[in-house]
């Protein structure tokens, strides 16, 4: 039986069809590598992006990423030389450059995350643990992430990695630590506070003893000054009474008559009743008839 040229062509799409459709063809992007296994045993590495091929049903193909990897283990509470406790987080960026041996030692991303995060924390946990809490903050920080990064890097080919960087993001006191800490600024702060209001209330007081002594002073000098003037005052006074009294003793006696009335009676409205030949004779001349009195109000 002859197979035309048209069947031989229906033929070999059939083919194509079904080595498609069982998975036979697949693509290795840029982004990624894979590996090629049969049974669930590497055969075939592949780096190189392109349309790749695997038997169908008898091999499968992993694929792993070929960029730049993040691994961020969870913060852990780490204790220093001078026994206190932080929080330290770390990170850590990574390439798969050996895929069979990462392969090999934890299948998949999500595993080497878990396992290296653990070495990770651990390198950590063990060269922190020589410094102190003034030590890891100081310029002495470099020369601690160097030696963190040798430990660490020392465990990379055993997973075919290659660690690129590690860092430590932040370093938190933790809250016992944290308490202490703000509890001791505190009382630092309180007693600072309380020697400055003590010198204030201190100055305070020798601000104002010194103004009631300047007090003390201006008014008894203000007291002296006014004794003089008022005694300069008053023989000023009797000086002009002396020279007016001279000039109509008469007025004056009236005068002082009609005050000492005012002063004695006030504002009352009291009567005073003058008999003949006494005051009112003396200034008002003899009362004749039988008027012997004389009211008058003030």
């Amino acid at each position: 039986m002859r197979f035309s040229a048209k069947n031989l062509i229906i033929v070999l799409l059939l083919f194509i069809g079904f080595l498609t459709f069982t998975g036979a063809f697949f693509i290795v992007n840029e982004t990624k590598q894979a590996l090629v296994l049969q049974f669930g045993d590497p055969r075939k590495v592949i780096t190189n992006p392109g349309l790749q091929f695997k038997i169908p049903f008898i091999q499968d193909a992993v694929f792993l990423d070929s960029r730049l990897l993040n691994l961020d283990p969870q913060p852990e509470e780490m204790i220093l030389s001078d026994q206190k406790r932080i929080i330290v987080d770390s990170f850590a960026r990574y390439k798969i450059v050996d895929p069979l041996k990462f392969y090999q030692t934890v299948r998949n991303e999500t595993t080497f995350s878990d396992r290296f995060g653990r070495i990770i924390n651990a390198s950590v946990r063990g060269v922190i643990a020589q410094y102190s809490l003034t030590r890891l903050l100081s310029d002495e920080r470099v020369n601690i992430m160097n030696q963190i990064q040798e430990q660490i890097k020392s465990n990379e080919e055993s997973y075919g990695v290659d660690i690129i960087d590690i860092r430590i993001g932040r370093t938190d006191l933790t809250e016992q630590v944290s308490n202490n800490v703000y509890q001791r600024m505190r009382s630092e702060r309180e007693k600072e506070a309380n020697l400055l209001r003590a010198e204030g209330e201190e100055l305070s007081k020798e601000i104002t003893a010194s103004a009631d002594r300047q007090q003390t002073v201006i008014i008894a000098e203000a007291e002296r000054l006014s004794s003089i003037l008022r005694g300069e005052g008053d023989a000023e006074k009797n000086i002009i009474l002396a020279n007016a009294y001279n000039l109509d003793k008469e007025f004056f006696d009236f005068l002082r008559t009609m005050q000492a009335c005012k002063e004695t009676f006030g504002d009352t409205e009291m009567s005073m009743v003058i008999a003949p030949g006494q005051v009112c004779e003396k200034f008002f001349g003899a009362i004749e008839n039988n008027n012997w009195w004389l009211n008058l109000f003030f």
